[in-house]
């Protein structure tokens, strides 16, 4: 299957992207992992969007768009791909609908995880990380530590990172809801879309996505 994963910030897309592309036998394309292996290798490709990164510039559309093509046509790819950061706007959307094209391949879904904005504040602004080790993350109401502000783990100090904070989520959310949420609406027009909640445990949202990508792919 060849699928395009999109949901708002704090919706569980990485951890949804993973379990899903191992279910289902396909790599998983982050648009965050293109970059950094593609500037970790000094591509041609890595160099021009560490160009324009260093410069706290944007990197342009048909720059990420060239690195996504360039590994949806790697080996392990032949059978299927999951999409996840990308696309992240029409133009980008419209610009992989001709890339497709021009590989004789279509889209199979687009699943939209669905979730209420107040709890993706909620998610985001309740997290705290450790200042020892950024893998030790807690949280205020679905991950507490046993001692409020002290990490399990190493007993380090637990904090907020700045763009968790409230004020900068809602920012996020803005953006989410201006650059990418219009996808969904071209997509949906494709018939693609495939929307799902994504309240509850992470293996019930993975089960919940996969019976429904099945039915997609059943053509029911």
């Amino acid at each position: 299957m060849r699928i395009v994963l999109v949901g708002p910030p704090g919706a569980g897309k990485g951890t949804q992207a993973a379990f899903l592309a191992n279910n289902l036998s396909i790599p998983h394309i982050s648009t965050g992992d293109l970059f950094r292996a593609n500037i970790s290798k000094q591509t041609e490709l890595g160099k021009l969007a560490k160009s324009y990164m260093d410069k706290g510039e944007l990197v342009p559309d048909e720059v990420t768009i060239a690195m996504a093509k360039d590994r949806m046509e790697q080996p392990d790819a032949v059978n299927g791909f999951l999409l996840d950061g990308f696309p992240r706007n029409v133009s980008q959307a419209e610009a992989l609908d001709v890339t497709l094209q021009e590989e004789s391949m279509t889209l199979d879904a687009v699943l939209d995880l669905e979730v209420p904005e107040d709890e993706v504040v909620k998610r985001i602004a309740g997290r705290r990380i450790c200042r020892n080790d950024s893998a030790h993350v807690f949280h205020v109401t679905y991950k507490q530590p046993q001692q409020a502000g002290v990490c399990d783990v190493c007993g380090g100090e637990l904090y907020q990172r700045d763009d968790d904070s409230e004020e900068t989520v809602r920012k996020r959310l803005e953006v989410y809801h201006t650059q990418t949420e219009p996808i969904i609406d071209y997509y949906k027009a494709q018939g693609l879309v495939v929307t799902i909640s994504a309240l509850g445990k992470v293996e019930e949202v993975t089960q919940r996505a996969m019976d429904a990508l099945k039915r997609e792919d059943d053509g029911q």
